[in-house]
């Protein structure tokens, strides 16, 4: 009889890292295989892309491939374990295991339309909802952050590390429409760090942008609602790299600061002139 590993101990998140970086090493080929050569409205045509909730909120034949493949192999690898997914809602696990949180395509807009700024997004959270590991991969770059709780943060096996930075001036700050709109405060934010010489970019992928604040490459991040089915792994990758999030771990829907530590409390201040109430 199959019985399951205990993921208090390293065993078990050794093994649920392994399944899962075989995974995200499985859609990121899959993600570029599908992509190449097909121009929006050429094999990405109205058979392949539809609307979800609108003509901004849509979903391709991949993300749905994908995250069908993701639930086949965790419920073969790990039965038992509940799973919340972006296109195919949540499947009930046992009450006492966890959970996990994916998301095939995050950034479907900019994979429909050709544009190279997209991920896939896999973690595993406590029955409390506690992160526990996190696998964000980059098709595009070749390049896969994991995280395991206590354990730091990688990419692609090294070691990385929130950027040393003491200010917002001079750096770059990435953030996330609320799908196709600004969410409550954005414009002020933006006119903030206008003020300050920081540079602010919107890429199109909630999970990438938060990495980013992992790799050192942006100094802070900040998105207007928290999702955790393209968030959670992010962000834990990011707290084991050393940033600060404001709050910590958020709701469902309630905004996320992220920080490189020596910026946090510049960043503070400004997110909270700015942040939606």
């Amino acid at each position: 009889m199959f019985v399951e590993p205990d993921l208090d101990l390293d065993s078990g998140l050794d093994r649920a890292l392994a399944v899962a970086t075989r995974l995200a090493a499985w859609a990121a080929q899959t993600i570029r295989d599908a992509r190449t050569g097909a121009p929006y409205g050429g094999a990405y045509g109205a058979a392949a892309v539809r609307q979800k909730d609108g003509p901004a909120d849509i979903v391709t034949d991949t993300d749905e491939a994908v995250e069908t493949h993701v639930r086949k192999v965790l419920g073969e690898a790990l039965p038992g374990h509940g799973i919340v997914g972006e296109e195919y809602g949540t499947t009930e696990g046992r009450p006492d295991a966890p959970h996990w949180v994916v998301d095939p395509v995050d950034g479907t807009t900019n994979f429909a339309h050709g544009l190279g700024w997209c991920s896939f997004s896999l973690g595993l959270a406590a029955p409390d909802g506690t992160p526990q590991l996190g696998v964000v991969a980059d098709p595009w770059r070749g390049e896969t952050f994991t995280a395991v709780r206590g354990r730091g943060a990688h990419l692609n096996g090294t070691p990385v590390r929130a950027a040393g930075h003491t200010t917002l001036t001079g750096h770059v700050f990435l953030t996330e429409w609320a799908a196709h709109a600004h969410w409550p405060g954005m414009d002020a934010l933006l006119a903030e760090l206008a003020a300050r010489h920081c540079t602010v970019r919107v890429m199109g992928s909630t999970a990438l942008s938060l990495v980013q604040v992992a790799a050192g490459r942006a100094t802070a991040a900040a998105i207007g609602e928290f999702h955790a089915v393209d968030g959670l792994p992010a962000l834990l990758i990011a707290q084991e790299a050393g940033a600060l999030a404001l709050p910590g771990l958020p709701a469902h829907d309630e905004p996320l600061l992220l920080s490189a530590p020596g910026a946090a409390e510049e960043a503070a201040r400004v997110w909270s002139r700015c942040r939606p109430r």
